[in-house]
């Protein structure tokens, strides 16, 4: 079958055109593919920043809204984007019990901090106390550089939609 162009008829039968029918649905199936992905990989993205950080090792990169990194030092942090949230999964090379609760339907993390760029530097302020602090080594150019991709990889309205 070829492509459905969002003008045509929907194949469906309902006589409207395809982008005021099936296409909405179709969209929907195919983010909640993307999200049981996610829900798969998050997992084993956190059993790999934390397994960099016990080899005191740099590591960086992403999984949809999420930033993951590890410093030399051996600590790593678990990012999201849309909110401003993180927390830490690993703590002078050992590794810390990710508080990820997950079920069919949602991921719910439990997040200790938020976190800022200022002055090219990495702040994160505790929810439980409000108190901030500059996490120095933070590889801030490659945060700031993954917020923009993921701003620009997916739609506002999309990121609005996200609550993890």
């Amino acid at each position: 079958m070829g492509k459905i162009g969002r003008n045509q008829p929907c194949p469906c039968g309902s006589g409207k055109k395809y982008k005021h029918c099936c296409l909405t649905a179709r969209q929907m199936e195919r983010q909640a593919v993307k999200e049981d992905q996610i829900k798969v990989t998050l997992m084993n993205a956190i059993a790999k920043v934390q397994g960099a950080a016990k080899k005191k090792k740099e590591e960086f990169f992403e999984l949809g809204v999420f930033i993951f990194f590890s410093s030399a030092k051996g600590d790593a942090w678990l990012l999201e984007v849309t909110d401003s949230d993180a927390v830490q999964v690993a703590r002078d090379g050992e590794a810390l019990e990710a508080p990820i609760e997950e079920n069919s339907e949602t991921i719910e993390i439990n997040w200790s901090h938020t976190y800022a760029l200022r002055e090219k530097k990495l702040f994160l302020t505790s929810y439980a106390d409000q108190e901030e602090m500059q996490l120095s080594g933070a590889p801030t150019q490659q945060i700031n550089a993954a917020m923009k991709r993921v701003k620009k990889r997916y739609s506002q309205e999309l990121l609005d939609q996200v609550h993890i």
